[in-house]
């Protein structure tokens, strides 16, 4: 197979991984892979914080790699609190190597107590009862590996714990959809009917086909139906996008919430988490929660009888 590509790999300090990742990413032109700690572990307190990241970029062929390597050396000579672990590593993959390589880096994750995200290719991994969502990366955002992600799903599958008969009849909004996977989680959990709406129609059709990757496009609609056109009555309503789209759409998305129903926001950076809650605190709303992960806060609200 005749190699078309470079490979470059930089261990890095842990605090630097963010900086050197988006340096990589403009040098390169390309996505870069950024280390995932693969433990056999459901519990993040058994995780051990990492010293050193790992930071993977690509280089097409034709490229004056030693060029390329003499940059990246001299940006991070120059990062503050840089301690070399080793040089950068060349080596050299063919486009079959190219297009397997970063599945490397996505590995199953658990969320909570009953849910497991995986991607297609990873099989055998025991899912230890846990509900498992099928999720490839794709041109949508939510994966899971974000704490936004990951804290909506917390909050929902608390909720979701009623007998199977009261989840029949719980209508669910998923708004901003992006990759369908808080839509997918409600019907692993046995919600029934959910709308899954995005105003990009390519995330719409990336939903889609995780849905129909996880055999439950029969109990979700995926659409980019303006918040102003649908109807009423849901028992949950779950928007992770950003602080000021949600103050914005706020009247939109309560009067759009059942009596007794919740709402779990999200994408919230704690700076702006005051902004959210100032927003939100005319309506009839009880505020439950602040969950918090890392930077990042997902709020609970209860609809008022």
């Amino acid at each position: 197979m005749a190699a078309t590509w470079y490979q470059v790999t930089c261990d890095v300090p842990a605090q630097l991984a963010e900086t050197v990742a988006d340096y990589l990413a403009d040098l390169s032109g390309c996505g870069v892979c950024t280390e995932n700690r693969d433990v056999d572990s459901f519990s993040p307190d058994d995780i051990p914080e990492l010293a050193i990241a790992q930071i993977t970029c690509y280089f097409s062929l034709p490229c004056r790699i030693e060029q390329q390597l003499a940059q990246i050396t001299g940006f991070l000579a120059a990062l503050p609190g840089y301690i070399p672990a080793a040089p950068p590593r060349v080596s050299l993959l063919g486009e079959e190597d190219w297009a397997s390589s970063w599945k490397a880096h996505f590995k199953p994750l658990a969320i909570g107590q009953r849910l497991l995200i995986t991607p297609s290719w990873e099989t055998g991994r025991q899912d230890e009862g846990r509900a498992v969502i099928v999720l490839d990366p794709g041109m949508a955002f939510g994966t899971g590996g974000h704490e936004t992600t990951r804290l909506c799903l917390e909050c929902l599958e608390g909720l979701l714990v009623p007998p199977p008969e009261q989840l029949e009849q719980i209508k669910i909004l998923d708004l901003g959809t992006g990759s369908g996977i808080l839509a997918i989680a409600a019907a692993k959990l046995g919600a029934l009917q959910i709308d899954a709406v995005d105003i990009d129609p390519q995330a719409v059709i990336v939903a889609e086909e995780n849905c129909a990757l996880n055999k439950v496009a029969d109990r979700i609609s995926c659409s980019t139906t303006p918040l102003e056109q649908l109807g009423d009555g849901y028992r949950i309503i779950l928007a992770n996008i950003l602080a000021e789209e949600l103050v914005r759409m706020a009247p939109g998305i309560v009067s759009r919430m059942a009596p007794g129903g919740s709402l779990i926001l999200s994408g919230i950076l704690a700076e702006r988490e005051a902004l959210v809650r100032n927003g939100f605190d005319p309506f009839p709303l009880s505020f439950e929660a602040s969950l918090a992960a890392g930077e990042w806060r997902c709020l609970h609200y209860r609809r008022l009888p």
